[in-house]
C-alpha cells in the first residue's frame, strides 16, 4: 500500500440565523474538514466537535496532527479506535477514511457497511425563542417531522403554541440537559396528553440517576448522556431510546457498534447532528437506515452548504452521490 496524505483544515460555517439551545446560543461553527490521500484519490470527513466536552475546531486540529504520522502509514479505521479517543477529530479522520476505502474499491458505502439505503425523513429543528417565535418557526417548516428546543423557561406554554400551530406534525423535544427531576415528572405527562413523541435529555449528564427508578409516559432519549459504547450500559437502565452523534461516537466505525447494542437491547434509535454542511450529514445518513428517529438537518441552517449538497424536500432526504462521500 502507498502512503497515504492526510490534510486537515478549519472551516467556518456561519449561520442563517442565532441558534439557541440550553446555555448556548451559536452563529457560526467552526467545522474541522479531514482529507485522506491514496493512489489518486482523496477520502474527505467533516466534524464540528462536542462543545460540551470543550472541544473546539483547534483542539480538534492539534488532535488530527498528533496521528497524521499513524495515518499516513495506514493504520486502519479499527486501530482509529485505540489512536483518539471519541470526539470530532476522530469523526473526521474515520469518515474519511470510510470515504478513502469506497473511492478505492470502487464500492458504495452501502456495499461497504451491508446496510440498505432507503429515503428517510429528517426532523427540522425549531431553536429557542418566544412563544410567538417559535410558533411560527413551526409553521413556517416544510415538513412533518420537527423537533423543539426546550428549556427550563414556558416549555408547556411553548409546546403547546407549537402543536396548535402544527397538529399535524411528529413532534419531539430536545431538552439538552435543561430540565431537574422534579420538572421532568411535571411535564411529561403533559408532553405525552400533547402527542408529544419523545423527550430528549432532560437532565444532565452525570446527573441523570434518578431515572433508574422512573417510569415515563413517553419515552426518554439519552444523547449527552451516552457518548459511544462504553456508556450504553448504565443509559439503558435510563432511558428507552439512545441518541447517536458520529461527534460523540467518534466516527461511523464506532456509531454502528454502539447502534448494533441499541438495537439488541430491543431499544429505540435515533441519529442527530452537531450542525455542519452535507458531507457531516452524510454518513449519518448510514446510521439513520436503522433508526426510528432522524435529526440530520444541520446543512439546513448555513449559510452555504458544501458542493455536491444532499437535498431536502419536505425534509426527505435525497441525493447522497459519492461526489460528496461514500
Amino acid at each position: 500500500m502507498n502512503m497515504r496524505k492526510l490534510s486537515a483544515c478549519i472551516k467556518p460555517l456561519p449561520l442563517k440565523e442565532p441558534f439557541a439551545i440550553t446555555g448556548y446560543v451559536f452563529t457560526v461553527i467552526d467545522a474541522l474538514v479531514v482529507e485522506i490521500g491514496q493512489d489518486g484519490v482523496s477520502g474527505t470527513g467533516e466534524a464540528a466537535g462536542v462543545y460540551y466536552l470543550q472541544e473546539n475546531a483547534e483542539s480538534m486540529l492539534v488532535q488530527v496532527e498528533s496521528v497524521k504520522g499513524r495515518i499516513a502509514e495506514g493504520a486502519s479505521r479499527t486501530e482509529l479506535l485505540n489512536l483518539l479517543p471519541v470526539g470530532g477529530a476522530r469523526n473526521a479522520i474515520d469518515c474519511a477514511l470510510w470515504d478513502l476505502e469506497c473511492k478505492l474499491s470502487g464500492k458504495s458505502i452501502w456495499e461497504l457497511t451491508g446496510i440498505k439505503m432507503q429515503l428517510v425523513n429528517t426532523v427540522m429543528t425549531v431553536g429557542i425563542g418566544t412563544t410567538e417565535v417559535m410558533a411560527a418557526k413551526a409553521a413556517s417548516l416544510d415538513s412533518r417531522h420537527i423537533k423543539v428546543k426546550l428549556s427550563a423557561e414556558d416549555p408547556l406554554e411553548r409546546m403547546q403554541a407549537i402543536c396548535n400551530a402544527r397538529p399535524d406534525a411528529e413532534i419531539v423535544v430536545d431538552v439538552n440537559q435543561g430540565w431537574d427531576f422534579q420538572q421532568l415528572i411535571e411535564m411529561a405527562p403533559e408532553f405525552a396528553r400533547l402527542g408529544i413523541k419523545m423527550i430528549e435529555q432532560p437532565l444532565k449528564r452525570g446527573g441523570d440517576a434518578e431515572l433508574e427508578a422512573y417510569e415515563p409516559p413517553i419515552p426518554l432519549c439519552a444523547d449527552e448522556s451516552c457518548l459511544d459504547s462504553s456508556e450504553f450500559e448504565a443509559a439503558s437502565r435510563r432511558y428507552q431510546m439512545i441518541n447517536i452523534k458520529l461527534d460523540k461516537t467518534g466516527g461511523l466505525t464506532e456509531a454502528l457498534n454502539l447502534a448494533q447494542l441499541v438495537k439488541n437491547k430491543g431499544m429505540g434509535l435515533m441519529v442527530g447532528n452537531m450542525v455542519g454542511t452535507s458531507l457531516a450529514m452524510a454518513p449519518g445518513l448510514v446510521v439513520a437506515q436503522l433508526c426510528d428517529f432522524v435529526d440530520l438537518d444541520g446543512a439546513l441552517a448555513l449559510v452555504k452548504d458544501c458542493d455536491h449538497p444532499m437535498k431536502y424536500d419536505g425534509g426527505l432526504v435525497r441525493g447522497l452521490s459519492s461526489k460528496l462521500w461514500g
